[in-house]
Protein backbone atom coordinates (compact mmCIF):
# COMPACT_ATOMS: atom_id res chain seq x y z
CA UNK A 1 0.00 0.00 0.00
CA UNK A 2 1.21 3.05 -1.12
CA UNK A 3 0.32 6.66 1.16
CA UNK A 4 0.12 9.85 -0.85
CA UNK A 5 0.21 12.78 1.96
CA UNK A 6 -1.60 15.48 0.11
CA UNK A 7 -0.04 18.91 2.36
CA UNK A 8 3.23 17.86 3.44
CA UNK A 9 4.00 20.68 6.43
CA UNK A 10 3.97 20.58 9.69
CA UNK A 11 1.11 18.05 10.65
CA UNK A 12 1.72 15.88 6.59
CA UNK A 13 5.50 16.18 6.86
CA UNK A 14 5.95 14.18 10.02
CA UNK A 15 3.28 11.73 9.08
CA UNK A 16 4.95 11.57 5.95
CA UNK A 17 8.30 11.20 7.46
CA UNK A 18 7.18 8.15 10.34
CA UNK A 19 5.58 6.21 7.66
CA UNK A 20 8.61 6.35 5.63
CA UNK A 21 10.94 5.22 8.55
CA UNK A 22 8.11 2.24 9.33
CA UNK A 23 8.93 0.91 5.94
CA UNK A 24 5.88 2.31 3.97
CA UNK A 25 5.58 3.37 0.22
CA UNK A 26 4.70 7.17 0.96
CA UNK A 27 4.77 10.29 -1.66
CA UNK A 28 4.87 13.69 -0.39
CA UNK A 29 2.76 16.20 -2.28
CA UNK A 30 3.71 20.15 -2.10
CA UNK A 31 3.95 23.29 -3.47
CA UNK A 32 6.46 25.59 -4.57
CA UNK A 33 9.74 26.31 -2.40
CA UNK A 34 8.78 23.47 -0.33
CA UNK A 35 8.27 20.82 -3.48
CA UNK A 36 11.29 21.89 -4.70
CA UNK A 37 13.62 21.39 -1.24
CA UNK A 38 11.96 17.75 -1.01
CA UNK A 39 12.38 17.42 -4.55
CA UNK A 40 15.82 18.64 -4.40
CA UNK A 41 16.91 17.48 -0.51
CA UNK A 42 14.69 15.28 1.17
CA UNK A 43 12.57 15.87 3.82
CA UNK A 44 14.87 16.94 7.02
CA UNK A 45 12.80 15.70 10.25
CA UNK A 46 13.75 17.71 13.21
CA UNK A 47 13.08 15.99 16.51
CA UNK A 48 13.94 16.48 20.30
CA UNK A 49 16.18 13.37 20.01
CA UNK A 50 17.31 13.40 16.41
CA UNK A 51 17.91 15.64 12.84
CA UNK A 52 17.59 13.19 10.00
CA UNK A 53 16.89 14.09 6.18
CA UNK A 54 14.91 11.28 4.63
CA UNK A 55 14.57 10.73 0.66
CA UNK A 56 10.74 10.69 0.56
CA UNK A 57 9.78 10.93 -3.15
CA UNK A 58 7.90 14.34 -3.49
CA UNK A 59 5.47 15.53 -6.25
CA UNK A 60 3.44 18.83 -6.42
CA UNK A 61 0.01 17.73 -7.68
CA UNK A 62 -1.90 13.95 -9.30
CA UNK A 63 0.70 11.72 -10.45
CA UNK A 64 -1.01 7.95 -11.93
CA UNK A 65 -2.94 6.56 -9.00
CA UNK A 66 -2.34 2.97 -8.29
CA UNK A 67 -4.90 0.40 -6.73
CA UNK A 68 -3.85 0.43 -3.92
CA UNK A 69 -3.08 4.23 -2.83
CA UNK A 70 -4.58 5.77 0.21
CA UNK A 71 -4.53 9.28 -0.16
CA UNK A 72 -3.66 11.29 3.59
CA UNK A 73 -5.34 14.96 3.39
CA UNK A 74 -2.97 17.47 5.47
CA UNK A 75 -3.68 20.56 3.93
CA UNK A 76 -5.79 23.49 5.86
CA UNK A 77 -8.87 23.16 5.27
CA UNK A 78 -9.42 26.43 2.96
CA UNK A 79 -7.56 24.33 0.71
CA UNK A 80 -9.34 20.72 1.29
CA UNK A 81 -11.33 20.82 -2.00
CA UNK A 82 -8.18 22.07 -4.33
CA UNK A 83 -6.01 19.83 -2.87
CA UNK A 84 -7.88 16.92 -4.12
CA UNK A 85 -8.89 18.15 -7.44
CA UNK A 86 -7.34 15.71 -10.03
CA UNK A 87 -7.05 12.53 -7.98
CA UNK A 88 -9.43 9.74 -8.97
CA UNK A 89 -12.60 9.50 -6.69
CA UNK A 90 -12.35 5.82 -6.27
CA UNK A 91 -9.02 6.01 -3.53
CA UNK A 92 -9.96 6.28 0.28
CA UNK A 93 -9.02 9.21 1.73
CA UNK A 94 -8.16 9.96 5.09
CA UNK A 95 -8.68 13.51 6.68
CA UNK A 96 -5.71 14.09 9.06
CA UNK A 97 -7.01 18.09 9.32
CA UNK A 98 -8.48 20.11 12.28
CA UNK A 99 -12.20 21.20 12.24
CA UNK A 100 -15.17 18.98 11.22
CA UNK A 101 -15.86 19.94 7.84
CA UNK A 102 -13.63 18.11 6.05
CA UNK A 103 -14.71 14.71 5.76
CA UNK A 104 -18.16 15.81 4.62
CA UNK A 105 -16.27 18.11 1.47
CA UNK A 106 -14.95 14.99 0.84
CA UNK A 107 -17.83 12.77 0.52
CA UNK A 108 -19.49 14.58 -1.55
CA UNK A 109 -17.00 13.29 -4.82
CA UNK A 110 -15.14 10.18 -2.40
CA UNK A 111 -16.84 6.66 -1.46
CA UNK A 112 -14.26 5.83 1.22
CA UNK A 113 -13.72 8.75 3.92
CA UNK A 114 -12.15 8.56 7.73
CA UNK A 115 -11.37 10.90 10.09
CA UNK A 116 -7.95 11.55 11.20
CA UNK A 117 -8.12 13.19 15.02
CA UNK A 118 -4.54 14.83 15.10
CA UNK A 119 -2.37 15.57 18.67
CA UNK A 120 0.77 16.44 16.52
CA UNK A 121 3.17 19.34 18.22
CA UNK A 122 4.81 20.54 14.89
CA UNK A 123 6.61 23.66 12.92
CA UNK A 124 7.20 24.02 9.57
CA UNK A 125 8.39 27.42 8.64
CA UNK A 126 11.33 26.56 6.18
CA UNK A 127 11.00 25.11 2.78
CA UNK A 128 11.96 21.31 3.62
CA UNK A 129 12.06 21.66 7.21
CA UNK A 130 9.66 20.12 9.62
CA UNK A 131 10.06 20.12 13.20
CA UNK A 132 8.46 17.69 15.66
CA UNK A 133 7.75 18.27 19.08
CA UNK A 134 6.58 15.57 20.70
CA UNK A 135 8.42 12.70 22.96
CA UNK A 136 8.14 9.82 23.08
CA UNK A 137 6.13 9.54 20.31
CA UNK A 138 5.83 12.87 17.63
CA UNK A 139 2.03 12.12 17.72
CA UNK A 140 -1.40 10.50 18.66
CA UNK A 141 -3.77 10.02 15.59
CA UNK A 142 -7.21 8.27 16.35
CA UNK A 143 -8.58 7.12 12.81
CA UNK A 144 -12.29 5.89 11.92
CA UNK A 145 -14.46 5.45 9.10
CA UNK A 146 -16.48 8.83 8.27
CA UNK A 147 -19.22 9.76 9.47
CA UNK A 148 -18.95 6.65 12.08
CA UNK A 149 -17.70 2.84 12.34
CA UNK A 150 -13.96 1.09 12.12
CA UNK A 151 -13.14 -1.48 9.17
CA UNK A 152 -10.23 -2.64 7.98
CA UNK A 153 -8.88 0.29 6.14
CA UNK A 154 -8.95 2.18 9.28
CA UNK A 155 -7.59 -1.01 11.28
CA UNK A 156 -4.84 -0.81 8.91
CA UNK A 157 -4.25 3.02 8.78
CA UNK A 158 -3.73 2.93 12.30
CA UNK A 159 -1.90 -0.46 12.70
CA UNK A 160 0.53 1.67 9.90
CA UNK A 161 0.99 4.61 11.61
CA UNK A 162 1.97 3.37 14.88
CA UNK A 163 4.65 1.33 13.85
CA UNK A 164 7.30 4.13 14.06
CA UNK A 165 7.35 7.13 16.00
CA UNK A 166 3.77 7.64 16.39
CA UNK A 167 0.66 6.51 18.03
CA UNK A 168 -2.15 5.02 16.32
CA UNK A 169 -5.79 3.98 17.25
CA UNK A 170 -8.87 3.59 16.07
CA UNK A 171 -12.41 5.14 16.98
CA UNK A 172 -15.81 4.35 16.32
CA UNK A 173 -16.43 7.68 16.85
CA UNK A 174 -13.74 9.79 15.87
CA UNK A 175 -16.04 12.80 14.75
CA UNK A 176 -16.67 13.10 18.71
CA UNK A 177 -13.17 13.26 18.77
CA UNK A 178 -12.77 15.53 16.36
CA UNK A 179 -14.97 17.55 17.97
CA UNK A 180 -13.26 17.80 21.01
CA UNK A 181 -10.10 18.86 18.86
CA UNK A 182 -12.19 21.83 17.55
CA UNK A 183 -13.02 23.10 20.58
CA UNK A 184 -9.30 22.93 21.70
CA UNK A 185 -8.15 24.31 18.29
CA UNK A 186 -10.62 27.48 19.08
CA UNK A 187 -7.84 28.99 20.22
CA UNK A 188 -5.49 29.29 17.66
CA UNK A 189 -6.90 32.56 16.33
CA UNK A 190 -6.16 34.42 19.62
CA UNK A 191 -2.40 32.91 19.80
CA UNK A 192 -2.32 34.31 15.95
CA UNK A 193 -3.45 37.61 17.03
CA UNK A 194 -2.25 38.52 20.73
CA UNK A 195 0.63 35.65 20.71
CA UNK A 196 1.21 34.73 24.21
CA UNK A 197 0.10 38.13 25.86
CA UNK A 198 -0.73 37.52 29.72
CA UNK A 199 -4.73 37.15 30.36
CA UNK A 200 -5.29 35.37 26.55
CA UNK A 201 -6.77 32.17 28.60
CA UNK A 202 -9.54 34.31 28.99
CA UNK A 203 -10.53 35.30 25.62
CA UNK A 204 -9.76 31.50 24.68
CA UNK A 205 -12.16 30.09 27.24
CA UNK A 206 -14.77 32.20 26.05
CA UNK A 207 -14.89 31.24 22.78
CA UNK A 208 -14.70 27.68 23.86
CA UNK A 209 -17.72 28.52 26.57
CA UNK A 210 -19.86 29.72 23.31
CA UNK A 211 -18.72 26.86 21.66
CA UNK A 212 -19.87 24.34 24.18
CA UNK A 213 -23.60 26.22 24.82
CA UNK A 214 -23.88 25.50 20.90
CA UNK A 215 -22.77 21.76 20.60
CA UNK A 216 -25.02 21.27 23.73
CA UNK A 217 -27.88 22.76 21.96
CA UNK A 218 -27.74 21.23 18.63
CA UNK A 219 -26.94 17.46 20.28
CA UNK A 220 -23.53 17.19 18.73
CA UNK A 221 -21.30 15.27 21.87
CA UNK A 222 -17.21 15.85 21.65
CA UNK A 223 -14.78 14.27 23.47
CA UNK A 224 -13.40 16.13 26.92
CA UNK A 225 -10.21 17.59 27.75
CA UNK A 226 -10.01 15.07 30.70
CA UNK A 227 -10.56 12.25 28.44
CA UNK A 228 -8.07 13.46 26.22
CA UNK A 229 -5.44 14.01 28.65
CA UNK A 230 -6.18 10.03 29.78
CA UNK A 231 -5.81 8.38 26.35
CA UNK A 232 -3.36 10.82 25.71
CA UNK A 233 -0.94 10.37 29.17
CA UNK A 234 2.50 11.09 28.77
CA UNK A 235 3.13 9.69 25.14
CA UNK A 236 3.14 13.05 23.16
CA UNK A 237 4.93 16.00 25.56
CA UNK A 238 6.32 18.97 24.40
CA UNK A 239 9.90 18.66 24.47
CA UNK A 240 12.11 21.61 23.85
CA UNK A 241 14.22 21.52 20.16
CA UNK A 242 17.62 22.92 20.79
CA UNK A 243 18.47 25.59 18.19
CA UNK A 244 14.42 25.91 16.83
CA UNK A 245 12.06 28.44 18.98
CA UNK A 246 9.08 27.13 18.72
CA UNK A 247 6.42 30.09 17.98
CA UNK A 248 2.89 28.74 17.94
CA UNK A 249 0.15 26.19 16.42
CA UNK A 250 -0.53 26.18 12.91
CA UNK A 251 -2.74 28.92 12.53
CA UNK A 252 0.04 31.05 13.85
CA UNK A 253 2.17 29.03 10.89
CA UNK A 254 0.11 30.58 8.44
CA UNK A 255 0.69 34.49 9.51
CA UNK A 256 4.29 33.57 10.35
CA UNK A 257 4.68 32.26 6.64
CA UNK A 258 2.81 35.16 4.96
CA UNK A 259 0.69 32.69 3.37
CA UNK A 260 -2.28 34.30 2.87
CA UNK A 261 -5.45 32.40 4.27
CA UNK A 262 -5.75 30.90 7.68
CA UNK A 263 -7.74 28.35 9.07
CA UNK A 264 -9.97 29.85 11.06
CA UNK A 265 -13.54 30.31 8.70
CA UNK A 266 -12.98 26.81 9.63
CA UNK A 267 -12.77 26.82 13.16
CA UNK A 268 -14.50 29.70 14.78
CA UNK A 269 -16.16 29.87 11.51
CA UNK A 270 -17.80 26.73 12.40
CA UNK A 271 -18.80 27.53 15.76
CA UNK A 272 -20.38 31.22 13.81
CA UNK A 273 -21.62 28.62 10.90
CA UNK A 274 -23.62 26.39 13.87
CA UNK A 275 -25.04 29.52 15.50
CA UNK A 276 -26.63 31.13 12.65
CA UNK A 277 -27.92 27.86 12.09
CA UNK A 278 -29.72 27.66 15.71
CA UNK A 279 -30.53 31.49 15.78
CA UNK A 280 -27.48 31.47 18.58
CA UNK A 281 -25.26 35.21 18.48
CA UNK A 282 -21.57 33.79 18.54
CA UNK A 283 -20.07 37.20 18.93
CA UNK A 284 -16.45 35.85 20.36
CA UNK A 285 -15.87 33.05 17.85
CA UNK A 286 -16.98 36.01 15.05
CA UNK A 287 -14.74 38.94 15.88
CA UNK A 288 -11.91 35.50 16.15
CA UNK A 289 -12.75 34.34 12.31
CA UNK A 290 -13.05 37.95 11.53
CA UNK A 291 -10.23 39.58 12.94
CA UNK A 292 -7.93 36.21 11.57
CA UNK A 293 -9.04 36.47 8.04
CA UNK A 294 -8.05 40.19 7.96
CA UNK A 295 -4.66 39.19 9.70
CA UNK A 296 -3.94 36.84 6.74
CA UNK A 297 -5.05 38.87 4.02
CA UNK A 298 -2.81 41.57 4.76
CA UNK A 299 -0.40 39.65 6.10
CA UNK A 300 0.18 41.04 9.47
CA UNK A 301 2.67 39.38 11.28
CA UNK A 302 1.65 37.02 14.09
CA UNK A 303 1.04 38.27 17.67
CA UNK A 304 1.21 41.73 16.66
CA UNK A 305 -2.86 43.05 17.55
CA UNK A 306 -2.65 43.95 21.70
CA UNK A 307 -4.85 41.93 23.50
CA UNK A 308 -6.88 45.02 25.11
CA UNK A 309 -7.68 45.73 21.04
CA UNK A 310 -9.09 42.63 20.71
CA UNK A 311 -10.82 42.32 23.71
CA UNK A 312 -12.59 45.85 23.20
CA UNK A 313 -13.75 44.39 19.32
CA UNK A 314 -15.73 41.24 21.48
CA UNK A 315 -16.62 43.52 23.95
CA UNK A 316 -17.89 45.61 21.50
CA UNK A 317 -19.71 42.67 19.26
CA UNK A 318 -20.96 41.49 22.82
CA UNK A 319 -22.83 44.93 23.29
CA UNK A 320 -24.26 45.42 19.81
Amino acid sequence: MRYIVIGAGAVGGTIGARLHQGGHDVLLVARGAHYEALKRDGLRLITPESTETLDIPAADGPVPAREDDVLILATKSQDTVSALAGWPSDLPVACAQNGVANERMVLRRFDRVYGICVWLPAQHLEPGVVAAYGHPYSGLLHVGRYPQGVDDLAERIAGDLGKHGLVGLTQTDVMRWKHGKLLSNLGNAVEALVGHAPGREKVVEAARAEARALLDRAGITYSTPEEEASLRGNQVDVRHIEGIVRGGGSSWQSLARGSGSIEADYLNGEIVLLGRLHGVPTPVNEVLRREANTFAQEKRPPGSMPLETLQALIDGRCAA
